[in-house]
């Protein structure tokens, strides 16, 4: 039995916070990732007070206070594997609500330091469930702490329309950074900045591509789920917020593939992130080489920091066998998401929802 959660004391809102959402800068990155390419702009959110998913945070208790159903005061509860986490430890100091956040034993001890440092109370899952890994773990906890605690707040990122309604700022500011845009690169975790800032972008440029990046082992876009080493995208679950109809294509790209393009990064260009980052580096670099003239675009979520003891340890990647050398150094096309499982980095122009669609003849999900 889980022990009772304890009283929490209401923080002082500090609103003068909000002024530091968003405003992050764009970089033109021109690494070999693997080889050499025209360059694409990356949107640095890594660099905002919160990183990237304050913007949601924020947009998700400011929607919640004015339907009333998040008093002044009442605690938000809500499941992470660090960088929401981070942006709800931002909006509660900001609004002035006790945080309450449930991690896994993956979380890394830097960024539980980091959280706690914040004033969140953190709560860890110890083990995954059979079903639905870490990430239903902690919802099932999150469910407990939701009965624990009276008045508490449950943002639900996943399938919360105002998770995607907080990247309109972003939108906004790539369109008055960038003359033109033809190609945009987002990592899919949650669905929230994909939806948010294509909308709007395509209202300026209505033939932008998007192309979606996600983990292999994740089940987002159709693919069988697996146990996931990389953090930040893909998912067990298949989240609302996802909006399938507005991508073009869609890559699944794995951990050697994501490091290596990190440190590629790092030594290249100076500006580097985690495991998101890595991955929308890579099919960036891919999107400008196959398509000649074309503006490519892509956000960075986060800064390396948080992935010292990861992305960019050689222990870390020795341990979990990861072969940088061998690495893919393009894409296996793949003509729909169930056809073949992606071990590695993997593409697909054919972009369905899983739940709506299915498999093909003679085959199974």
């Amino acid at each position: 039995m889980t022990a009772a959660v304890a009283p929490l004391a209401r923080p002082v809102a500090r609103p003068e916070l909000l002024s530091l959402l968003g405003r992050t800068p764009v970089v033109r990155v021109t690494a070999g990732l693997p080889y050499p390419h025209p360059g694409f702009w990356a949107k640095l959110e890594g660099l905002a007070a919160g990183g990237m998913k304050a913007r949601p945070a924020v947009s998700m208790l400011l929607d919640a206070r004015e339907r009333g159903v998040l008093r002044p005061g009442a605690p938000v509860v809500e499941s992470t594997s660090g960088t929401l986490g981070l942006g709800l430890a931002f909006a509660g100091q900001a609004l002035g609500h006790p945080v309450v956040l449930v991690g896994d034993g993956e979380l890394e001890p830097s960024m539980r330091r980091l959280l706690r440092a914040h004033g969140v109370r953190l709560e860890i899952v110890d083990r995954p469930a059979v079903r639905g890994g870490w990430q239903a773990a902690r919802l099932a906890r999150l469910r407990e702490l939701l009965a624990e605690l009276p008045g508490a707040y449950w943002p639900d990122q996943y399938n919360n329309p105002g998770n995607s309604a907080g990247y309109a700022s972003l939108a906004a500011e790539l369109a008055v950074q960038l003359d033109h845009l033809d190609v945009l690169v987002c990592s899919v975790g949650t669905g929230g900045h994909s939806a948010g800032i294509i909308g709007p972008l395509r209202r300026h440029w209505p033939r932008l591509r998007l192309i979606g990046v996600d983990a292999t082992g994740s089940t987002i876009f159709g693919q069988p789920a697996r146990p996931r080493l990389m953090r930040g995208l893909g998912s067990s679950i298949h989240p609302r917020n996802v909006h399938y109809d507005a991508f073009d294509e869609v890559h699944w790209v794995g951990p050697a593939e994501a490091v290596d393009s990190c440190r590629r990064l790092a030594s290249e260009s100076f500006v580097s992130g985690g495991w998101s980052t890595g991955a929308a580096a890579r099919v960036a670099a891919w999107a400008a080489r196959v398509h000649p003239g074309a503006v490519v675009a892509t956000v960075f979520p986060d800064g390396p920091h948080r992935y010292l003891g990861t992305v960019y340890d050689d222990d870390f990647a020795a341990a979990h066998g990861l072969d940088l050398a061998a690495a893919a150094t393009r894409p296996m096309e793949i003509p729909h998401p169930r056809a073949t499982e992606a071990t590695g980095w993997a593409r697909c122009t054919r972009v369905t929802d899983p739940l709506k669609t299915a498999p093909p003849a003679g085959r199974t999900p």
